[in-house]
């Protein structure tokens, strides 16, 4: 019999284990991703035949599985047989979710037709290549640039690290403000603001970065992410003012520039099929796309 335990943010040690030699494509594999929707997303984890299981409820209320991290060819037919019949015992609708391309061909391999699979297009994140995001080239970016240049032009503007002084308890104030703000009764929105207030408090336990925009000595945009291997980097949070004109532009570009500038690629995460969202994260035309897979066997 699985059974499953909620992940805390002292679980850090145990998936670091299971990750630390698994270089992931998606977001969902970052432990501060899990960290922040782990109430959200009712996030548990076991560990069986050596490989960390973890379980997870999507936005419509349907549990799944993520891709087993640290499976191998030798044990991945006995925790397919045994997440299989946890699936049928407990009508889950999908046995994996949130899964990667390579898995997905492994199975594949393994169990040839039986595989079903479905791409999960609302939840592909969008990946760009760093030096894009940093020098706004090109005539694509075109308008992303004038909006950089209208931002430093025009306001007194003042960037602090997140050790500075009181930007913590800014940070934390502003992601309350903006959650009023756009609060429409979404508890998801809630879920994402108490995943906030808790990387925020284990900064350096999680290995982030963070960094704040003041306009007249007031917060009015931050940012939060992290490097998660040699090649790529996560921004997981980023809040700005939307009566500020350029401060998204601004913050994304000094936040990279200033912070990940070393790894090529950055990934930026979902648009949740958020017609806005969609729209402001095609505007920086992704290089590629975080594919993930809906699968049953």
């Amino acid at each position: 019999m699985l059974i499953f335990k909620p992940i805390t943010i002292d679980d850090k040690s145990i998936f670091d284990k299971y990750l630390v030699n698994y270089n992931f494509d998606t977001s969902e594999y970052s432990f501060t991703s899990l960290i922040i929707w782990r109430k959200g997303c009712d996030i548990t984890y076991t560990i069986y035949d050596n490989a960390l299981i973890i379980k997870k409820k999507d936005f419509n209320g349907n549990y799944h599985f993520m891709q087993p991290i640290g499976y191998t060819k030798d044990n991945i037919k006995n925790i397919i047989k045994k997440l299989t019949e946890y699936k049928e015992e407990n009508n889950m609708p999908y046995l994996f979710k949130d899964a990667e391309g390579k898995f997905l061909s492994d199975l594949k391999e393994i169990y040839g037709e039986a595989v079903h699979s479905k791409p999960d297009i609302n939840n592909f994140d969008y990946i760009y290549t760093t030096q894009k995001l940093i020098t706004l080239s090109g005539k694509k970016l075109h308008s992303k640039k004038n909006h950089y240049n209208y931002f430093i032009k025009t306001y007194n503007y003042t960037v602090k690290d997140f050790y500075d002084s009181e930007v913590k308890t800014d940070i934390i104030s502003a992601a309350q403000s903006w959650y009023k703000q756009k609060n429409s009764g979404n508890k998801y929105l809630k879920y994402e603001l108490e995943g906030i207030k808790e990387i925020v408090f284990n900064m350096e336990k999680l290995n982030l970065k963070a960094m704040a925009v003041y306009v007249d000595n007031k917060i009015s945009a931050f940012t939060i992410g992290e490097k998660v291997n040699s090649n790529m980097a996560i921004i997981h949070i980023e809040k700005g003012s939307s009566s500020i004109r350029g401060i998204y532009t601004f913050t994304n570009k000094t936040f990279v520039e200033n912070y990940l500038s070393d790894v090529k690629y950055i990934n930026r995460e979902q648009d949740l099929g958020i017609e806005g969202l969609r729209k402001a994260k095609r505007s920086y035309y992704p290089v590629k796309m975080g594919e993930k897979y809906c699968i049953n066997i």
